[in-house]
């Protein structure tokens, strides 16, 4: 039975075809068993990567006015939980950083997981002062960071070539918790998500597979958030996020699939079968004790 009193804002792109942005969280969240709320940051006929196309976009003052909308609604005590992804815009942080405060006045214990979609191994791939905003009003507000590598790099400031690089990276951030995806992997033809907490420092590995489609990172930041709703611990979440994204990039991958199959493989998400080797580092803070 559905619990509307967890009930999750979601705050990304949407795509009229594929599986990226908000279309994936959402997917993934209700899977989960989590009613979701989901407000597009921009409109697109599908993913970039795919090639060219338009871009419907709201206007700053409508954006601001939603937020409004949002903040005063009746039913905001049914949130437990935000997450934002893709930004139109530099305004949008800071109209969802006002969201973020107001639902933390009313719920302190609000889990808000912020996935800073801004940049790849190419660097940013969206205007830098979208990618500050992001950094600079939504990261100190993050229960959870969900950056990938080069993102949480940009970041810091620094190149992050060890694990420990990006350890260290992590805790001069700020946010208590982040989960670093394209972690240096330990095992031979194999990708890592990083997992640094107070408490933890653990890294969940798989083969990597080439060519994958769009839309791992939605992905995984919305099994995460959605494993830690339901009183899962950091460990096995980790576990279980990653397990599920790489069961269903290998199976769209063997069908040729360009777009993540989620509806076809809605049962690697719920219950994933495949294994994910599981390790433990030295925390840095540990290491700063010897």
């Amino acid at each position: 039975m559905q619990d509307i009193s967890s009930a999750v804002i979601v705050i990304s792109s949407h795509v009229i075809r594929g599986s990226v942005g908000n279309r994936a969280a959402v997917f993934a969240l209700e899977t989960l068993g989590h009613p979701v709320w989901a407000m597009p940051t921009i409109v697109l006929p599908w993913h970039p990567g795919h090639g060219p196309s338009t871009r419907l976009t709201f206007s700053e003052s409508d954006f601001d006015k939603a937020i409004d909308d949002l903040i005063r609604a009746p039913w905001l005590g049914e949130v437990k939980a935000v997450l934002t992804g893709y930004f139109g815009n530099a305004a949008q942080p800071k109209a969802v950083a006002r969201l973020i405060r107001a639902l933390k006045e009313k719920n302190p214990d609000l889990l808000y997981v912020c996935d800073p979609v801004m940049g790849d191994l190419g660097g940013l791939y969206v205007p830098q002062a979208t990618a500050e905003a992001i950094r600079d009003e939504l990261i100190p507000l993050a229960t959870v960071a969900t950056p990938n590598r080069y993102e949480l790099a940009w970041m810091a400031g620094a190149p992050l070539e060890t694990n420990n690089d990006i350890m260290e990276a992590a805790i001069s951030l700020g946010p208590p918790r982040l989960l670093v995806t394209s972690a240096v992997p330990m095992i031979e033809g194999g990708t890592g998500n990083l997992y640094l907490s107070g408490k933890h420092a653990l890294l969940a590995e798989h083969r990597v597979i080439d060519n994958p489609p769009n839309g791992l990172g939605d992905l995984l930041a919305a099994l995460f958030l959605g494993r830690l709703m339901s009183g899962m611990d950091d460990e096995r979440a980790l576990q279980l996020a990653t397990a599920s994204v790489f069961e269903i990039l290998a199976r769209t991958v063997k069908r040729g699939g360009d777009e993540l199959a989620l509806e076809t493989d809605a049962s690697s998400l719920s219950t994933p079968m495949a294994m994910v080797q599981m390790r433990r580092l030295l925390h840095p803070l540990q290491r700063s004790k010897r």
